[in-house]
């Protein structure tokens, strides 16, 4: 009950609501807005930038991580984080194909 029946739909539907959920809170839209402007950094960096503490941010990468919007390589005892570009690269592709339908179809409801 409640559960939605992911089975139910195709991988490309699931993989784009995966995307789409991650980012539906803006603490993870600010972090990925931030690592398009800086490129790569470390948790400590975006601790520094955003008013949470360390675990939420982590918590937060993790989702962003979890969900392929964005990568984390080991670096020392560090993870360093950056966009994937290829799950930007899904979701402009997507947006772009349901904008270029509502066009076509000029459709006035």
């Amino acid at each position: 009950m409640g559960a939605t029946k992911t089975e139910n739909f195709t991988g490309k539907q699931n993989s784009i609501a995966t995307m789409i959920k991650a980012l539906g809170h803006p603490a993870r839209i600010a972090i990925i807005e931030y690592l398009v402007k800086v490129d790569t950094c470390i948790c400590g960096d975006i601790v520094n930038e955003l008013p949470l503490a360390q675990p939420t941010i982590s918590q937060h990468l993790k989702e962003l991580k979890n969900a392929g919007l964005i990568k984390g390589n080991v670096e020392g005892n560090s993870i360093c984080y950056c966009i994937d570009e290829k799950a930007i690269d899904k979701l402009q592709k997507y947006f772009s194909t349901i904008a270029a339908k509502l066009e076509k179809k000029n459709n006035c409801c």
